[in-house]
Protein backbone atom coordinates (compact mmCIF):
# COMPACT_ATOMS: atom_id res chain seq x y z
CA UNK A 1 0.00 0.00 0.00
CA UNK A 2 1.42 3.17 -1.33
CA UNK A 3 2.49 5.64 2.06
CA UNK A 4 1.05 8.90 0.93
CA UNK A 5 1.86 10.64 4.22
CA UNK A 6 5.60 10.00 3.78
CA UNK A 7 5.56 10.91 0.08
CA UNK A 8 3.91 14.41 0.97
CA UNK A 9 6.40 14.77 3.64
CA UNK A 10 9.12 14.19 1.12
CA UNK A 11 7.73 16.69 -1.48
CA UNK A 12 7.73 19.45 1.58
CA UNK A 13 11.38 18.31 2.30
CA UNK A 14 12.61 18.54 -1.20
CA UNK A 15 10.52 22.30 -1.63
CA UNK A 16 12.17 23.94 1.34
CA UNK A 17 15.75 23.11 0.16
CA UNK A 18 14.82 23.61 -3.57
CA UNK A 19 13.64 27.03 -1.61
CA UNK A 20 17.00 27.65 0.60
CA UNK A 21 19.14 30.48 -0.62
CA UNK A 22 17.39 30.31 -4.63
CA UNK A 23 14.87 32.60 -5.94
CA UNK A 24 12.38 30.33 -6.46
CA UNK A 25 9.36 31.55 -8.99
CA UNK A 26 5.99 32.35 -8.34
CA UNK A 27 4.79 30.13 -10.96
CA UNK A 28 5.89 27.90 -13.09
CA UNK A 29 5.58 24.51 -14.78
CA UNK A 30 6.09 21.46 -12.42
CA UNK A 31 7.02 18.31 -13.80
CA UNK A 32 6.09 15.04 -12.06
CA UNK A 33 8.49 11.77 -12.43
CA UNK A 34 6.83 8.43 -12.27
CA UNK A 35 8.87 4.93 -12.99
CA UNK A 36 7.08 1.80 -14.58
CA UNK A 37 7.43 -1.25 -12.52
CA UNK A 38 5.74 -3.53 -15.63
CA UNK A 39 7.27 -4.83 -18.42
CA UNK A 40 3.84 -4.68 -20.42
CA UNK A 41 3.15 -1.14 -19.16
CA UNK A 42 0.06 0.70 -20.57
CA UNK A 43 1.94 4.10 -21.81
CA UNK A 44 -1.72 5.35 -24.08
CA UNK A 45 -3.84 4.17 -21.18
CA UNK A 46 -2.15 5.98 -18.28
CA UNK A 47 -1.01 9.00 -20.15
CA UNK A 48 -4.80 9.48 -21.39
CA UNK A 49 -5.87 9.38 -17.68
CA UNK A 50 -3.31 12.05 -16.84
CA UNK A 51 -4.69 14.35 -19.70
CA UNK A 52 -8.10 13.81 -18.53
CA UNK A 53 -6.68 15.61 -15.46
CA UNK A 54 -4.99 18.31 -17.24
CA UNK A 55 -1.26 16.87 -17.45
CA UNK A 56 0.90 17.20 -20.42
CA UNK A 57 2.92 13.78 -20.93
CA UNK A 58 5.84 12.50 -21.90
CA UNK A 59 7.90 9.28 -21.67
CA UNK A 60 11.12 8.32 -22.33
CA UNK A 61 12.64 4.36 -21.86
CA UNK A 62 10.52 3.42 -17.80
CA UNK A 63 10.02 6.99 -16.79
CA UNK A 64 6.70 8.94 -16.88
CA UNK A 65 6.55 12.83 -17.00
CA UNK A 66 3.06 14.47 -15.83
CA UNK A 67 3.68 18.07 -16.36
CA UNK A 68 1.37 20.73 -14.98
CA UNK A 69 0.96 24.18 -15.03
CA UNK A 70 2.18 27.01 -14.59
CA UNK A 71 0.78 26.62 -11.18
CA UNK A 72 1.26 28.48 -7.89
CA UNK A 73 5.23 27.40 -6.77
CA UNK A 74 4.63 26.58 -2.85
CA UNK A 75 4.67 23.00 -1.40
CA UNK A 76 0.84 22.67 -1.10
CA UNK A 77 -0.12 23.33 -4.47
CA UNK A 78 3.06 20.83 -5.42
CA UNK A 79 1.74 18.74 -3.41
CA UNK A 80 -1.91 18.81 -4.42
CA UNK A 81 -1.07 17.80 -7.86
CA UNK A 82 1.60 15.22 -7.24
CA UNK A 83 -1.18 13.69 -5.21
CA UNK A 84 -3.77 13.63 -8.06
CA UNK A 85 -1.25 12.39 -10.48
CA UNK A 86 -0.24 9.77 -8.29
CA UNK A 87 -3.80 8.37 -7.32
CA UNK A 88 -4.18 8.25 -11.26
CA UNK A 89 -0.63 5.75 -12.04
CA UNK A 90 -0.42 4.04 -9.51
CA UNK A 91 -3.23 1.68 -10.82
CA UNK A 92 -0.98 1.14 -13.69
CA UNK A 93 2.34 0.00 -11.85
CA UNK A 94 4.08 3.22 -12.24
CA UNK A 95 5.87 5.18 -8.52
CA UNK A 96 6.99 8.42 -7.80
CA UNK A 97 10.16 9.60 -8.11
CA UNK A 98 10.06 12.87 -7.38
CA UNK A 99 9.85 16.41 -9.17
CA UNK A 100 11.18 19.40 -10.30
CA UNK A 101 10.34 22.80 -11.76
CA UNK A 102 10.69 22.89 -15.26
CA UNK A 103 13.23 25.39 -17.13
Amino acid sequence: MHDYREQRADTFETFAKVGSGVKVPKVSVVVYEFVAEEVDTKWVEVQSALQAKGFETRHKGDILQARIGPIAIDAETIWKWEEIATRIVLPFEFYPDGWELDD
